[in-house]
């Protein structure tokens, strides 16, 4: 059984096919991306040079889906991303990022918790459902970095579906409330 605590290595071979070294198969982009929706953090070496390509993997998964129209960077963050290359304001970026994506990750963490802590609604009939489609929506937001929660949304059909059922939720509850 795999260590999922520690990186899966994906060696990268001289005719630039990964090969992930745990289930000795190759992977694709797509795979990868999948193991880090997962929660798996993935290490990508060069098989000759064993140089540390991770990063340029990444950012390669990032353009992929954002060229097939699932953006989650607007325009402008990513022209700022581009200036902070060339300014001073490159060596707080990473530091900015990161502590950006652990406090969204934390409040949502912490929303789910406060749905199911000491919550009186907790006995309302479909809570549970109601809180499974909130999951799945945050997890859809934010491409998989929801803590706890698995496996990403199937396809755009689903997410407008759980949109749906998420405003009508609210509604009902805005009305008992009143």
């Amino acid at each position: 059984m795999a260590d999922t605590n520690k990186p899966l290595l994906i060696k990268r071979y001289a005719s630039r096919r990964l090969y992930n070294t745990e289930t000795s198969d190759y992977v694709t982009l797509e795979d990868i991306a999948l193991f880090i929706r997962e929660g798996r953090e993935v290490q990508i070496v060069d098989l000759k040079s064993g140089d540390d390509l991770t990063r340029q993997y990444l950012l390669q998964i990032i353009a992929e889906h954002e060229s097939r129209g699932e953006s989650v960077l607007p325009v402008d963050v990513l022209t700022d991303l581009v200036r902070s290359y060339t300014t001073q304001a490159a060596s707080v970026v990473p530091q900015f990022l990161a502590a950006s994506f652990e406090m969204l990750r934390d409040g949502q963490s912490k929303a789910m918790e406060n749905m199911t802590k000491a919550n009186p609604m907790t006995a309302m009939p479909g809570f549970d459902a109601m809180r499974a489609q909130q999951a799945a929506f945050f997890k859809a937001m934010t491409g998989g970095l929801v803590g706890g929660a698995s496996g990403p949304a199937k396809d755009g059909d689903d997410l407008d579906e759980i949109k749906t059922q998420l405003a009508a939720l609210q509604e009902k509850l805005a009305k008992m409330g009143k």
